[in-house]
């Protein structure tokens, strides 16, 4: 099963932006359609963007459509978040995930079969 390393979390102002990374080792990254989830304190995870495993199909949570850009690099194994406009109820810490097979269900963290241990972004006002 792959492994799951995110990185490039930190502080930033509102409005600035962050780039997070989810390196992928052990497997094959084309295996799987990827998703990123975040969790503030207090509050459950939550869905934030996924992407298909070619990288034809990207979806967003309505909280950060235009905001966010999912991406991918299958040669490099990795997937990224870029984080664009970010405000303080960005605050969370940030995890990516993975899952084979169908693009579908990909807002339910059921769904995913491997996570990463978390990257804490935090914004501050």
């Amino acid at each position: 099963q792959v492994q799951l390393v995110e990185s490039g979390g930190g502080l930033v102002q509102a409005g600035g932006s962050l780039r997070l990374s989810c390196e992928a080792s052990g497997g094959i990254l084309t295996s799987y359609n990827m998703g990123w989830f975040r969790q503030a304190p207090g509050k459950e995870r939550e869905f934030v963007a996924a992407i298909s495993w070619a990288g034809i199909t990207t979806d967003y949570s309505d909280s950060v459509q235009g905001r966010f850009t999912i991406s991918r690099d299958n040669a490099k194994n990795t997937v990224y978040l870029q984080m664009n406009s970010l405000k303080p109820e960005d605050t969370a810490v940030y995890y990516c995930g993975g899952y084979q097979y169908a693009y579908r269900d990909h807002q339910l963290q059921q769904r995913y079969d491997c996570w990463g241990q978390g990257t804490q972004v935090t914004v501050s006002s």
